[in-house]
């Protein structure tokens, strides 16, 4: 895959661990990659290779970490707690389903998680990040996590930190935002 020209921010979502299999929440938990995880992560070496990335970014998490080693970014990327996942508070090693068992219609996006984070304290760190990267001048590689990509995918084009709710996001995909003109636009996503 040609990485397109005008390419801003290169979002890379960790590979597959045993908990994203099993639609466990995972934000503050620091879980591996599992071995399928790895396989998946492996080929991203090659699809970013040749790439001159302005700046590597990741978050701390393991997951995140062992992923951009994976893809050959280890040793230039900086890390910030700005590209964690979500903060699902009491919700962290839920699923989905056991979640709505007590709260029907739940979602992360529109109910955030008591103890954790709302979704508009994720989309300020996701404008942070953003600004940082739109401030290096030239591509930047982000490696983080499912939830958090999606919202940053919603604000760079303008929408509220629940758009995210509308991009879904797949473990070691790589998504590229970038612009037509002057506007900011997805330009890949999922891939």
């Amino acid at each position: 895959m040609v990485i397109p020209a005008d390419t801003t921010l290169v979002l890379v979502r960790h590979g597959e661990t045993e908990w994203s299999s099993s639609g466990r929440h995972t934000s503050f938990t620091d879980v591996p990659l599992t071995a399928h995880g790895r396989d998946e992560a492996r080929p991203l070496a090659a699809r970013l290779a040749g790439v001159r990335f302005a700046l590597v970014l990741r978050s701390p998490r393991r997951r995140a970490r062992d992923t951009c080693a994976l893809a050959g970014l280890a040793e230039r990327a900086e890390v910030t707690d700005d590209l964690c996942e979500w903060n699902y508070g009491e919700y962290e090693g839920r699923t989905t389903e056991e979640i709505r068992a007590t709260a029907p219609d739940w979602t992360i996006f529109s109910g955030g998680a008591p103890g954790g984070e709302t979704a508009a304290q994720v989309g300020a760190r996701a404008d942070r990040v953003i600004a940082r990267a739109c401030g290096v001048g030239g591509p930047v590689a982000l490696f983080s996590h499912g939830h958090f990509l999606r919202v940053l995918g919603a604000r760079w084009v303008g929408l509220a930190a629940s758009g995210g709710a509308l991009l879904g996001l797949d473990t070691a995909t790589l998504s590229f935002l970038g612009h037509e003109r002057d506007q900011r636009v997805l330009r890949v996503w999922n891939s």
